[in-house]
């Protein structure tokens, strides 16, 4: 593994800025753009005239591309999420885009043995790439805005430049993300809220009718916000796990500040159920139905999960950080008997 010092750092540094308009990975976000974007986060999404699905399409945007917003506007439909982005050509729903925005940050020079950093990705997304002696390096994963992963280490990249060499409990090998692309969490930003306070007098409770959450300390409510469940089809055969989320009393059970949901393919389409760095779970049954952030859609208030919880980034670290078991920051994931979760139809 390569260590870089600060000389060796500023060396780099200056051919690593000038050099990202050349570079193969970055694409489109080559150039820096203050405006307000989305990016598309499912197969394709529809251009409508007016802010209405009864409108006419007059356009399409397709997996990843990046969308120019130029005005929110609230329709009042549908209900739940009435929000729309003025775009050119008409008007986007908001449901499966994710708000973006594009920051470089300053590589670490060093990683001390044996330690990770929990960090978070600032660009739209990234490809990963994984170096064997056999092949060199690959691309495997894209990784999304918003996910969160552990870096263990920093490499020479494919390009000559600083890359995080990044560790996923659920692959089991490494590979490596540009480090300019992801932002070290300080250690302040994810401590526990509320510590002091008895595990008995806090609670969590879910209404799956009208999709919300509500955080109590001694029954008075903390936190309020709305949510996506699991989508209600049941489940069709034994083989098959149901989508529903389960209903009842539960406990927190474990909690991972980054978790890679789906099979540990690497090299996956993007049509896969493969999601690296799901960020801010917190797990609370045994057949891995959790609360945690969500960087695939924005249509919290209608059911849209296979079986989890899924939250807005910020509130689904405000719940990892508010619920017991208290995550200990130099484990992967800390289980534990913790905070009461009740869910109700």
């Amino acid at each position: 593994m390569t260590h870089f010092s600060r000389r060796d750092f500023l060396k780099l540094s200056t051919s690593t800025f000038a050099g990202l308009a050349f570079s193969p990975f970055l694409s489109e976000l080559a150039s820096f753009d203050d405006g307000e974007q989305v990016r598309v986060a499912t197969k394709s999404v529809s251009v409508y005239s007016k802010p209405n699905d009864q409108s006419v399409i007059v356009g399409q945007h397709f997996r990843d591309e990046l969308v120019h917003i130029y005005k929110e506007v609230d329709s009042g439909t549908p209900g739940y999420n009435p929000i729309w982005y003025r775009v050119w050509g008409g008007y986007m729903h908001r449901a499966r885009l994710q708000k973006v925005k594009t920051l470089f940050n300053e590589p670490l020079t060093t990683i001390p043995e044996g330690t990770r950093q929990i960090s978070e990705l600032t660009v739209p997304y990234t490809q990963a790439m994984r170096y064997t002696k056999t092949y060199g390096w690959q691309p495997n994963l894209r990784l999304y805005y918003g996910s969160v992963h552990w870096i263990d280490g920093i490499d020479e990249g494919p390009d000559g430049q600083p890359w995080y060499q990044i560790f996923d409990e659920l692959v089991g090998f490494p590979y490596h993300v540009m480090a300019i692309h992801l932002r070290p969490i300080p250690l302040e930003d994810w401590t526990p809220i509320s510590p002091d306070v008895p595990l008995e007098d806090k609670r969590i409770e879910i209404n799956l009718t009208t999709q919300m959450l509500t955080a109590y300390e001694f029954d008075q409510i903390v936190f309020q916000t709305n949510i996506s469940s699991g989508i209600p089809a049941g489940r069709p055969s034994p083989k098959v796990i149901s989508t529903k989320t389960p209903s009842g009393e539960f406990r927190i059970m474990s909690k991972y500040p980054s978790k890679h949901m789906g099979n540990g393919n690497l090299f996956a389409d993007l049509d896969d159920y493969e999601l690296p760095g799901v960020p801010w779970t917190s797990f609370f049954t045994e057949s891995g139905v959790a609360f945690h952030g969500t960087y695939w859609h924005d249509n919290f208030g209608t059911p849209m999960s296979h079986g989890c919880i899924n939250m807005r980034i910020d509130e689904a670290k405000w719940v990892f950080r508010w619920v017991q078991p208290l995550h200990k920051s130099d484990r992967i994931f800390t289980p534990g008997y913790g905070t009461r979760v009740l869910i109700t139809p």
